[in-house]
C-alpha cells in the first residue's frame, strides 16, 4: 500500500509532542451559566477538577477524539461543538510535552444525564462564577472558552443550543444576560429579536407558573439558514 511504503521510507529523528483534546461544555441552569467538570481519578492531578479530555488516537481526527473522550468520561454525546484553540505551552503537562486542541460545546441540561467514566471519580456541573481550582492549564482554557462564547453568542444564534425547544421571551433574554454578564433593556431586546422574524410563536403557553403564562416560541432554524445564505447578519 502507498501509505505503508511511505511510512517505511521516512522516519523522523526528532522528538514529537503528544496530542490531546479538552472539552469545555456549557449548559444553562437555574439562574446560572454552568460548565461541566470531571474529578480526575489518576495522576497527574488525581482528585483535581478538570475538563473532560484525553489523548488522541493515531487513527482519529481531533474532533472525533473530543467527542469520544466526552462520551467515555461523562456519557454526553450529540451536541453542538466547535474547535476553540490550540494550547501548547511547553510546561502545561508534567508528564511530557503535550499539545492540546480544545473544543467548546453547548448543551441543553435537561437533555443529558452525566455519568462519570473510568477516568473520572465524579462529573458535575459548576456555575462559571464558582469553579474549583483546575488541573493543568484548564483555567486558561476556560477563560478563552468563556470569551469565545460571549463574543459569538451576539453574532450567531448559538445560544438557542442552551434553551429548551420551547421557550419564553423572558427565558431567552435571561440566557443572554447570564452569558454576557449584564442586564438588557426588555423593550429593546424584544423589539430586536422579534424584528428578525426568526421566532415561531406557538399556540400553547408556559405552564407551572404563578404569574400570567407567557407565550412560548421556537427558533426557526430553516428560516435562519435561508437568510444566512442571502447575507443576513444575526446580531444581539
Amino acid at each position: 500500500m502507498p501509505g505503508q511504503y511511505l511510512a517505511a521510507m521516512y522516519t523522523y529523528q526528532y522528538p514529537r509532542p503528544a496530542l490531546t483534546v479538552d472539552c469545555v461544555i456549557f449548559g444553562l441552569g437555574d439562574e446560572s451559566l454552568k460548565v461541566l467538570l470531571i474529578q480526575r481519578a489518576h495522576d497527574p492531578f488525581a482528585g483535581r477538577w478538570a475538563f473532560p479530555g484525553g489523548f488522541v488516537d493515531m487513527d482519529e481526527p481531533t474532533e472525533t477524539a473530543a467527542r469520544r473522550e466526552l462520551w467515555e468520561e461523562t456519557g454526553i454525546e450529540d451536541m453542538f461543538m466547535e474547535q476553540l484553540y490550540t494550547f501548547s505551552a511547553v510546561d502545561r503537562d508534567p508528564r511530557e510535552r503535550v499539545v492540546s486542541v480544545a473544543y467548546f460545546a453547548l448543551v441543553k441540561l435537561a437533555n443529558y444525564k452525566v455519568t462519570p467514566g473510568s477516568d473520572a471519580q465524579r462529573a458535575e456541573w459548576f456555575p462559571v462564577s464558582q469553579l474549583p481550582p483546575l488541573a493543568f492549564d484548564h483555567d486558561e482554557i476556560f477563560k478563552v472558552a468563556l470569551a469565545r462564547l460571549k463574543g459569538k453568542v451576539r453574532y450567531q444564534p448559538i445560544g438557542f443550543e442552551l434553551l429548551p425547544e420551547k421557550f419564553t421571551l423572558g427565558q431567552l433574554q435571561r440566557m443572554y444576560e447570564l452569558i454576557l454578564g449584564r442586564e438588557l433593556d426588555k423593550r429593546n431586546f424584544r423589539k430586536k429579536i422579534l424584528g428578525m422574524g426568526l421566532l415561531l410563536p406557538l399556540p400553547e403557553r408556559q405552564k407551572g407558573v404563578s404569574h400570567r403564562a407567557a407565550t412560548l416560541y421556537q427558533f426557526d432554524r430553516a428560516k435562519y439558514k435561508a437568510l444566512e445564505a442571502s447575507g443576513f447578519m444575526f446580531e444581539i
